[in-house]
């Protein structure tokens, strides 16, 4: 009998391949940046960084955004505050609203991640073919959005 963890590594589903290449993505992220002077930033703060607008972003579009809830994204911006990657300041717009605003720190760590994605996704390119890569790109976002109810 074939064990379901072995059908899994033989022929990995959707979810299996999707989780292998983010975490695999997050860790030589978190590692790179660290080695860049960014350390103590764990794959939850890509929740806020990753969609961090370099003017600033309100709490509720990062969560919109992020697929987070707004009360984790509050926890998560606590953290970067803390940190000194982002600040809280008043939306301009909004009176009542918040903007969650990178600082210096913020906007290095943003333009080093995404030098580091595009450095992966350089070599994934080289490694696979840019074709090719440009292809699984093409299909891999159609997918994406069909999944995320977001396909046209």
């Amino acid at each position: 009998m074939v064990r379901r963890s072995e059908r899994k590594q033989a022929n990995p589903d959707l979810g299996v391949l999707t989780a292998r290449t983010l975490f695999g993505l997050q860790r030589e992220l978190s590692r790179s940046l660290a080695d860049e002077g960014h350390p103590g930033l764990g794959p939850r703060h890509g929740a806020i960084l990753a969609y961090l607008d370099p003017e600033g972003s309100r709490a509720t579009d990062l969560a919109a955004q992020s697929g987070q809830h707004k009360q984790v994204i509050g926890t998560l911006v606590d953290e970067l505050v803390e940190l000194g990657y982002v600040e809280r300041q008043p939306d301009p717009s909004d009176r009542r609203a918040k903007l969650i605003v990178p600082t210096e720190r913020g906007l290095d760590q943003m333009a080093r991640a995404d030098a580091i994605v595009a450095r992966i996704e350089r070599e994934h390119a080289e490694a696979i073919g840019e074709q090719t890569y440009a292809e699984f790109k093409r299909v891999f976002t159609q997918v994406a959005a069909r999944q995320s109810g977001h396909a046209e």
